[in-house]
């Protein structure tokens, strides 16, 4: 049977749309490859939310097609949501491609890749509980994709016209994918949408992340369950105090964007600094252990130094745990596209700098409340460049984004990898801790 490799870009998100695919072909019996060198057929899931994420969309079909030109007998499969949004171009940029697909039928990808027809959908791709899936995280935890599309309206952001307005799986559905993961040795459920809290509003389900929440935590052997990307007005007190549950990881990813509030209405957000300190005092008051993490925009249209400022005040007084900052991207079909993009790229990259710099310093000094306690530490594996050095997180830091915690106990590796450990704090840096376990 035929090798193939896929490669996946972007958010995670796509790396779920990516482990279905991955879970069709493991079904049909195709061999399964890490390396696209070594593939017959290379799949590649592409991101095309900002001009960088385009960009290494490109360089990696690049990549494919000078292998592709080594053997004649490759074959070049790409889908995603950067084909969903601009297949003419790409198809004239690379004719090489062998097919082309957007994100409406990752379903049919045995269909694609052997070139066989195939009904094809309208609406984007969501997948449930009954979808084959090859997990590609390690067994300690993983993505569980609770929606798909976005019905908000923010003016920089193209997710909904390339994804469609926002459309949640049945709270049945993601229960018994959830107990599925939790049978095969899962201990993290990470939940993830364009937007987590605004789950069940299109079913009419009230307060449906809460439903769906108390439902998860009736399923005896899940660990822990972390909530990602939620909108900063829909952090209501009852799901504050559905986080008061030790199973449900004191943590939450609120992306505000910026703090001016001239920018914030520029870019259809509802919340300035101002509003958005409130909030988080009012999170810290209700869960004094919480982590916090953000994403900021710099360099939108009408960002001057007052803006910029404001922006730096903003992270300074709000202290987050975690930080992540893009530079602007003019979208073509967002309504901030007429703006232009007057904010030169490498004032954009200064201005980014800085606030990670500013950052660093609160990382660092924030860490430092760790030092000399026993925090529970979820072990997902070793350091591949020293097999004696085991990883793990704790409730505070998701996953791929956040930083890690090391513990050097090389005897109790094997008995502890996919265990929720206690571990004792020696030693910090900016981002990552260090200790050992507790025997």
């Amino acid at each position: 049977m035929k090798k193939i490799a896929l490669v996946s870009l972007g958010c995670a998100k796509n790396l779920v749309d990516s482990e279905i695919m991955l879970g069709i072909l493991e079904k049909m019996k195709y061999e399964l490859v890490p390396e696209i060198v070594m593939a017959d057929i290379i799949i590649i899931n592409t991101c095309g939310f900002i001009h960088s994420a385009r960009h290494e969309a490109r360089d990696v079909i690049e990549k494919a097609i000078r292998e592709k030109n080594k053997s004649k007998n490759k074959k070049i499969v790409v889908t995603g949501c950067y084909v969903q949004r601009s297949q003419k171009s790409l198809q004239e940029a690379f004719p090489e491609i062998d097919a082309w697909t957007g994100v409406t039928d990752f379903d049919k990808i045995g269909f694609i890749v052997e070139g066989k027809p195939y009904e094809k959908t309208l609406d984007c791709f969501l997948y449930d509980h009954t979808s084959p899936r090859l997990i590609s995280t390690p067994l300690a935890w993983a993505y569980v994709k609770i929606s798909e599309g976005c019905s908000k309206h923010c003016s920089f952001c193209a997710i909904p016209s390339i994804k469609g307005p926002y459309r949640s799986r049945n709270i049945p559905s993601i229960v018994k994918e959830v107990k599925d993961l939790v049978a095969k040795g899962v201990n993290e459920i990470n939940l993830i949408s364009q937007d987590t809290t605004f789950y069940g509003r299109d079913l009419r389900i009230k307060e449906g992340l809460d439903l769906l929440l108390e439902k998860l935590l009736n399923i005896a052997d899940l660990r822990w369950i972390r909530i990602l990307y939620s909108y900063p007005e829909e952090v209501t007190d009852s799901l504050l105090e559905m986080m008061c549950e030790d199973r449900v990881c004191s943590y939450l990813d609120i992306p505000l964007q910026h703090s001016h509030p001239v920018i914030i209405k520029n870019m259809k957000r509802g919340w300035d600094g101002k509003r958005s300190m409130k909030l988080l005092e009012h999170i810290r008051k209700r869960i004094p252990e919480i982590a916090i993490r953000t994403s900021l925009i710099v360099g939108f249209p009408g960002e001057g130094k007052q803006e910029f400022e404001d922006l730096k005040a903003f992270v300074i007084q709000s202290r987050f745990d975690h930080l992540g900052v893009f530079t602007f991207s003019p979208e073509e079909g967002t309504s901030c596209f007429e703006l232009g993009d007057p904010v030169k790229e490498s004032v954009k990259q200064m201005r980014k700098d800085d606030i990670m710099g500013i950052q660093a310093e609160i990382s660092f000094e924030n860490n430092k409340k760790y030092l000399n306690r026993v925090i529970d530490v979820l072990i997902e594996g070793t350091l591949k460049q020293d097999q004696s050095v085991m990883i793990g997180r704790g409730q505070f830091q998701a996953p791929e984004v956040d930083g890690i915690v090391f513990i050097g106990s090389e005897e109790l590796k094997q008995k502890t990898i996919n265990t929720i450990q206690k571990v004792e704090i020696t030693d910090r840096d900016v981002y990552d801790l260090y200790g050992n376990l507790i025997r």
